[in-house]
């Protein structure tokens, strides 16, 4: 089970030259595809004169949801390496696109791959990187009386309260990191009257 993640926090910029073109790379924090497509019409129109806007991202924690995009240039030799360095980086929620300006010279396949790639590298290597932790969501349902019970039994360090509320039948919403999800489960369980649901991981 993966308990966390590596991401990336705000955007960050690298540049690469190489026979008078030029490789600009942005890395953005993402979680949804239409984020990318908001980013790239962006990058499209900021960089009008540009040639190439090539680019891929990985935006699930298994490994599933993620693509490379060559805009034109060679097969494999641009989408393919920008991916490369996110899993090289272990970075997943991010996007990385690659504005290429021609400068008059073909740079041959093994040229590209090395453009798009240290260009992407330039861009990560200064970004901050920050880890997630995964974690389980939960609603408790439970009698008013049995209150300091089941806060004395779910009380975690890593355990975060989202919202409560105190009615004929009391609920409580929490979220609990993924690795530390069997033990509190373990411990309500031993409440015979308390009813517990999980809503989702993320």
């Amino acid at each position: 089970m993966i308990e966390s993640y590596n991401t990336i926090t705000e955007k960050s910029i690298g540049e690469y030259r190489e026979k008078g073109s030029k490789f600009i790379a942005y890395a953005h924090h993402v979680k949804e595809e239409e984020e990318i497509k908001e980013l790239l019409e962006f990058y499209r129109a900021e960089h009008h004169k540009a040639r190439h806007w090539c680019y891929a991202y990985r935006l699930d924690n298994e490994g599933k949801l993620f693509r490379a995009n060559d805009d034109g240039e060679p097969s494999g030799t641009a989408g393919k390496p920008i991916l490369g360095q996110i899993d090289s980086f272990e970075l997943t929620q991010i996007f990385v696109v690659v504005v290429r300006y021609f400068g008059g010279k073909k740079l041959g396949a093994s040229g590209l791959i090395n453009a798009y790639k240290t260009s992407t590298a330039e861009a990560l290597k200064v970004a901050k990187i920050i880890e997630i932790k995964i974690r389980s969501y939960y609603e408790v349902g439970f009698a008013y009386e049995r209150m300091n019970d089941l806060m004395r039994f779910i009380k975690h360090d890593e355990l975060k309260i989202i919202n409560q509320s105190y009615d004929k039948q009391c609920k409580l919403k929490f979220s609990i990191p993924v690795a530390n999800e069997q033990e509190v489960l373990d411990k309500v369980g031993k409440l015979y009257d308390v009813k517990i649901e999980k809503l989702y991981t993320m």
